[in-house]
């Protein structure tokens, strides 16, 4: 179908009207700022420190993986050859295709708010809407999730810190520390992540050392795998090579937009597929049996391979990755209240900036105000609650790129996906497909006694609701 459509653009004569970009362009009518609009916002905005190529990726890296962390279920299910060629075919239909849909569009309308913008342009208010209320719904679940990691990673170094309430009292000093830190500006959080980059792959380093010349046991290919599931360990690499366009919201905060996010996605992907591959491939060499890793095992493969002054590192690792994903992911979400702000979704105020750094503070202050009252609520990470919310976000986000390419062709666009629009609908298929996958498979999952489908369809459906409202709003104030 999307092919006959594709012919059918293609094949009309010069002079006659094509009826799916007026169609396109109706859709998106009031809904796409005039083309200098991003000139209009930097010029009231303050001049402030821009992030770069180095930072860009340091911060991507934190949310997209923020280290190994994650891969031991995939181990579990798959045995080690299984999951090496899981890790390296997962970034091709799914990393790839999602680095260069962000790559064209964030080159093309480096504008804060990212892919907001871009659907709001592409496909029109109503589904640009819908694709923040997505980001910030899914991020009730995420950004629980990793105070609770914080706190875990310290209770496997030192239990008795962690013990009764003291464990909850660190995990608002993590979100307490990580506002400060964004409040201070996204060049301050992209430095910082380098720092912490660093930090967090060393322990990794040392893990692939020590196993080059561990003994080896004998007994990971001798055992057979107690649970295996190949398409389960599939979907869990997906997962975790989620994250590819958060970073487009701070497009208004980077240096040379158009040259910088097209090289700090591939450095990106390069340095996750790394990161996942090369320590599991170390691993594997020892001989640990695949059946053994559970939730948090590197700390107990660490601790197998180095000692006890390993596994300290590895734990300690956790802890910073856990402060550099809510830290970068901070950064990303809370551009999107800002924006929307802008727009007329919200209230003015969260549309206030610092005067020296760029950043939205009073959406910082907010998000993090929110998130910390989620936190004690326990939410564990859901398969497929992250695959209807953000896959479905980033399902929008490449219509956003073929609509585009339909409804303004000649637009400006450094960085161009190959093969025309038939190329940038066949960058689509292999996420779409995968996603439909990860439903099908995990569609029975539970939260409590409630289907996670249809919690997650409810949570969309609020979405159009809340935007009717909202625009109801909108006219009052205008009136």
């Amino acid at each position: 179908m999307a092919l006959a459509i594709l012919k059918h653009t293609r094949t009309r004569k010069c002079g006659e009207t094509n009826p799916i970009g007026e169609f396109l362009s109706r859709l998106s009518a009031n809904g796409s700022r005039p083309a200098n609009a991003a000139e209009k916002k930097s010029a009231i905005r303050p001049a402030i420190r821009k992030m770069t190529v180095v930072p860009m990726i340091a911060a991507t890296y934190f949310m997209v993986a923020g280290g190994p962390y994650g891969l031991e279920d995939i181990i579990q299910k798959t045995g080690y050859r299984a999951t090496l060629m899981i890790l390296l075919i997962t970034p091709l239909l799914w990393s790839v295709p999602t680095a260069m849909m962000v790559s064209e569009l964030a080159t093309a309308i480096p504008e804060e708010g990212g892919f907001y913008v871009w659907v709001r342009r592409g496909m029109g208010r109503f589904m640009g809407y819908q694709e923040t209320w997505l980001t910030l719904a899914g991020s009730v679940f995420e950004m629980a999730l990793y105070p609770n990691l914080f706190v875990d990673y310290i209770g496997q170094i030192a239990p008795g810190v962690v013990a009764g309430n003291r464990g909850l009292a660190i995990g608002f000093a993590m979100i307490a520390l990580c506002t400060a830190w964004n409040i201070v500006g996204a060049r301050a959080v992209g430095d910082g992540s380098v720092f912490l980059n660093v930090a967090l792959l060393i322990p990794f380093v040392a893990l692939i050392v020590f196993a080059m010349f561990h003994a080896h046991t004998g007994t990971a290919i001798a055992v057979p795998l107690r649970h295996a599931d190949l398409l389960g360990g599939i979907l869990i690499a997906m997962w975790n090579y989620m994250g590819w366009d958060n970073l487009s919201t701070i497009a208004g905060e980077v240096a040379n937009p158009q040259r910088t996010y097209t090289r700090a996605m591939y450095g990106t992907v390069l340095l996750v597929v790394a990161s996942y591959f090369l320590p599991v491939v170390a691993v594997a060499r020892t001989g640990i049996d695949p059946n053994t890793w559970t939730t948090g095992g590197w700390v107990d493969v660490g601790r197998f391979i180095g000692g006890e002054g390993l596994a300290i590192a590895i734990a300690i690792a956790g802890v910073i990755g856990a402060v550099g994903s809510f830290g970068a992911l901070m950064l990303s979400f809370t551009r999107l209240p800002s924006v929307m702000a802008e727009d007329g979704y919200l209230p003015k105020i969260f549309a206030r900036r610092g005067a020296r750094t760029g950043a939205p503070w009073v959406a910082i202050l907010v998000c993090a105000l929110f998130w910390a009252i989620c936190y004690p609520l326990g939410f564990e990470r859901s398969l497929i609650l992250d695959v209807l919310l953000t896959g479905l976000s980033i399902l929008l986000e490449f219509w956003a790129l073929v609509a585009l390419r339909i409804r303004e062709p000649n637009l400006a666009r450094p960085y161009r996906v190959p093969g025309g629009t038939a190329g940038t609908i066949l960058i689509g298929l292999p996420p779409l497909a995968l996603i439909v996958a990860a439903l099908v498979r995990n569609g029975t999952e539970l939260i409590g006694n409630t289907n996670e489908l249809v919690i997650g369809i409810g949570i969309i459906a609020a979405g159009a609701g809340m935007y009717f409202v909202s625009q109801v709003i909108r006219k009052k104030k205008s009136a």
